[in-house]
């Protein structure tokens, strides 16, 4: 139980504001998000959809008839549907990564950074459809009926057991990138969001609400999680839709408002993705780049691994019908919903006023549409409440692969108690600590689909082969 005991004093830590614990962090986050982990995770994303020939496109269709239940059958094993599995995986992605995660890759990478953004997004179906794949086809369901599948079983089980030490380093990365990532920068985004949606986004967040929003927000989680993946998928199936169509729809009607600016927007996003601005640090490579994929990587975890777990318990007997369902979520969170907040972010010039990037999309949305931020605010808040619901699965379910069942309870302990500190801490820290543990986690994960891309390309081969032979649904 050491993990336990000293982990939360590490995240304490930025806390105290230490100038040599900020500059530690910053230092492990430009060696996670350097040339070659950019390299690798954009390069497997592309040798896999060439591998697959370019799955994201061909199986686009045959995924969308998946998600809607054409292929359903009650007898498969498995916890939840295709369509749950998605809204889990998707709650753990939409919301503060489309939002937030997009206004910081604008702000500290120049507009630029959303072409990178795309990219990653597209390659990295390729990828999640890899990775969900292998989730079902190598999972295990115990004596509970409860689904044990990700990376780090497919891991151990796909590539043998000498490869474990790789696995249970996947699992302690997505143990941490669960407290950073999936639960403190969230609760900080709801803190700093509700504080503006009351009083004003002009106002500075004052300890006090921070003190109570560390209680309710806490309190409000561990109320959630503790009911298991039946409850978090039940509550993730019910707010993610509503609030996609409600923060589309706003976005909609600004960019149908300025339709003439748009080709102008686009054009300065696809002209700074080979031009850093003077603004930039670190040029195109080191600001831009970086920043787009670092943040596309955040808004749809293509190469994580961590959605897999979520995929893992989805009710089927054919792992390339989940693998295809999985897919369709960077499509979703980052080509069209990201692409929409990037647009209205450019077109109105909201990440040229020096804001807090947890707050530019609200300022955007507030001036291309007039009373529309707190849309902004609100989706934020509902999106990262459930985010760090869907999180707590992924954590735990690697707290369980490392320390074994005994070990999920305490986890959800302190899970909890670090949505409390998230609300206390600045977002800078917060999303440094998320970054960096993103990163490491991913590396595990993009190893594994290398070496176990041949089984993948092996089942998708016979599953096409089946379903041009059987009539369709």
């Amino acid at each position: 139980m050491f993990l336990y005991r000293f982990l939360p004093l590490l995240l304490l830590a930025p806390a105290a504001g230490a100038a040599d614990f900020r500059s530690i962090l910053d230092s492990f986050n430009r060696f996670a998000w350097g040339v070659p982990m950019i390299v690798l995770l954009v390069g497997t994303g592309l040798y896999l959809s060439l591998r697959f020939g370019l799955i994201q496109i061909r199986g686009f269709r045959h995924g969308v008839d998946v998600l809607r239940g054409h292929y359903d059958d009650p007898d498969d094993p498995g916890e939840i549907s295709h369509f749950r599995a998605l809204c889990t995986a998707l709650s753990a992605t939409i919301g503060t990564g489309n939002i937030v995660g997009v206004a910081a890759a604008i702000t500290l990478g120049g507009p630029g950074a959303v072409f990178w953004m795309w990219i990653t997004a597209l390659v990295g179906m390729a990828t999640k459809f890899t990775s969900c794949t292998l989730a079902v086809h190598y999972r295990h369901v115990d004596a509970q009926g409860e689904s044990r599948g990700g990376p780090m079983h497919y891991i151990v089980l796909g590539m043998g057991r000498q490869w474990r030490w790789l696995a249970m380093a996947f699992a302690f990365f997505t143990i941490v990138a669960s407290f950073g990532a999936g639960n403190m920068f969230q609760a900080n985004n709801v803190t700093t969001n509700l504080y503006a949606l009351l009083y004003g986004r002009e106002a500075e967040v004052s300890q006090g609400f921070r003190a109570l929003m560390a209680v309710l927000l806490a309190a409000g989680v561990g109320a959630v999680i503790l009911g298991g993946l039946q409850r978090i998928a039940s509550f993730s199936s019910r707010i993610v839709p509503l609030m996609v169509v409600l923060y589309v729809a706003a976005a909609l009607v600004i960019i149908l408002g300025n339709l003439a600016e748009v080709p102008a927007a686009l054009g300065t996003i696809f002209s700074h993705a080979f031009h850093a601005p003077e603004s930039v640090a670190g040029g195109v490579v080191g600001g831009v780049i970086r920043q787009g994929v670092a943040r596309g990587v955040f808004s749809n975890e293509a190469g994580l691994g961590s959605a897999a777990i979520a995929h893992g318990a989805a009710q089927t007997s054919e792992p390339v019908r989940e693998g295809l369902v999985a897919m369709l979520g960077p499509f979703i969170d980052t080509i069209l919903v990201c692409t929409m907040t990037a647009v209205v972010i450019v077109l109105t010039g909201a990440h040229e006023q020096g804001a807090e990037a947890g707050l530019v999309t609200s300022i955007a949305f507030e001036r291309g549409l007039d009373g529309s931020g707190f849309i902004v605010n609100l989706g934020i808040i509902l999106f990262a409440f459930s985010t760090t619901i869907s999180w707590s699965y992924y954590g735990d379910r690697t707290a369980d692969f490392l320390f074994g069942p005994k070990a999920v309870k305490p986890y959800r302990v302190v899970y909890t108690l670090m949505v409390a500190v998230g609300c206390l801490i600045q977002l800078d820290t917060v999303l440094a600590i998320s970054d960096t543990t993103n990163g490491f986690m991913a590396l595990p994960n993009l190893i594994a689909l290398l070496v176990l891309s041949p089984v993948v390309a092996k089942l998708t081969k016979d599953y096409f082969r089946r379903m041009k032979e059987a009539p369709r649904p």
